[in-house]
């Protein structure tokens, strides 16, 4: 039997909601905050091209390089309307928001409603670009880290695109919405931890696969429903790389973890589930409600009694792709199936069998193939 850890994330319950709370109050400096980076810089004198998936991958990239300036940044956005288009998706979940007893949203009006949705946007909008960043220097350290000239080459590709997605959601902010948030404490604490480690796999396992793939899967979510046409148009971009990004993380371990033991899985795989966790917790938007005049814990205790039914669109989009990818690095069931077991518990191993990033990739290179020059 494999000794697995008694607590993840400090809690000896993953949905202990004061340290939730304790998570989300931490303070990450107003204009800079410092991380120690793990691993050593590898230099490889194996400059032998010997893996053609990743050299594929690489290819595409170079062809695949759009330009931010190009977008029709002089668009006249109704930001009122992006966020109904947003807001449409979960009324569903604001019904049963307003059905629990006790709850103050019950008195909410047509226009609080509105307001909850653009702050909503407004703070989706902030977490895609400090994510981007996150990705931008977590690809860094990949070229430094991954022993391969292959993964190296490639990653190089991905700084300029993640560097391109920081400038695009930036532009975005400051000249179509009124109203930044501070990075959410879930998304940079596992971005710290992606940083700090200093095994080269677990900086694509925490990127690549977890926060690129919600980031996928929030672009296309987002992609799929708003019809303004600058953000469609952006989204259709950074979609594309995207999903470019995720296949490198699937296509680079899937080889390295058939090198590993069996222990050494365990340990990917409870980093999974925190991993896994904190995305989980990126969602609930404290800082809106708290906006918004509802209490903080209040809140959470309300979404996590929702959760269990699947009324929430954004993390059923969040763990369509993580699970699914899971799968198919072997992690899901290696060993006595332990994150199948767990991910059961926390109610999402329904998405198993969602569409993979590997198979989303084709079809949406293929699409960009004639849209990016």
């Amino acid at each position: 039997m494999a000794d697995y850890r008694d607590t993840f994330l400090g809690r000896e319950d993953v949905n202990d909601i004061e340290s939730i709370l304790a998570d989300d109050a931490i303070d990450f400096g107003e204009f800079t905050h410092t991380q120690a980076v793990g691993g050593d810089a590898i230099f490889t004198w194996d400059y032998d091209r010997s893996r053609p998936a990743l050299a594929k991958l690489y290819e595409k990239a170079k062809v695949r390089q759009w330009n931010a300036v190009d977008l029709p940044w002089d668009t006249e956005v109704d930001v009122e309307a992006v966020a109904m288009e947003m807001a449409g998706a979960v009324d569903h979940l604001r019904q049963r928001l307003t059905e629990v007893e006790g709850s103050p949203m019950k008195s909410w009006t047509q226009k609080e409603w509105t307001q909850f949705a653009i702050e909503a946007f407004n703070f989706r909008m902030s977490q895609f670009l400090h994510g981007e960043q996150g990705a931008l220097i977590c690809t860094a350290k990949i070229v430094e880290t991954v022993p391969w000239i292959d993964a190296k080459y490639y990653a190089a590709t991905q700084v300029v695109d993640e560097a391109r997605h920081v400038e695009v959601f930036s532009r975005y902010l400051d000249t179509k919405l009124d109203g930044h948030y501070t990075v959410n404490p879930a998304l940079q604490l596992l971005i710290d931890d992606v940083i700090a480690d200093s095994r080269w796999d677990m900086t694509y396992m925490g990127m690549q696969i977890m926060i690129e793939g919600l980031a996928l899967a929030a672009f296309g979510f987002m992609h799929m429903v708003t019809e303004e046409p600058l953000l469609k148009q952006l989204l259709r971009y950074v979609l594309a790389d995207e999903a470019r990004h995720v296949a490198f993380g699937v296509i680079s371990l899937q080889e390295y973890y058939q090198q590993l033991t069996a222990a050494e899985i365990l340990e990917r795989q409870e980093f999974a589930f925190e991993a896994a966790i904190r995305m989980r917790d990126r969602i609930i938007m404290h800082a809106v409600w708290e906006k918004m005049g509802i209490d903080r814990a209040m809140i959470t205790r309300m979404l996590f009694e929702l959760r269990s039914g699947g009324h929430n669109p954004f993390q059923a989009a969040l763990f369509s792709k993580i699970v699914p990818n899971c799968k198919k690095l072997g992690l899901l069931d290696a060993g006595d199936g332990w994150l199948r077991t767990k991910f059961t518990e926390i109610g999402v191993i329904d998405f198993e069998d969602a569409l993979d990033t590997e198979i989303e990739y084709e079809l949406l290179d293929a699409e960009s193939a004639a849209s990016v020059a």
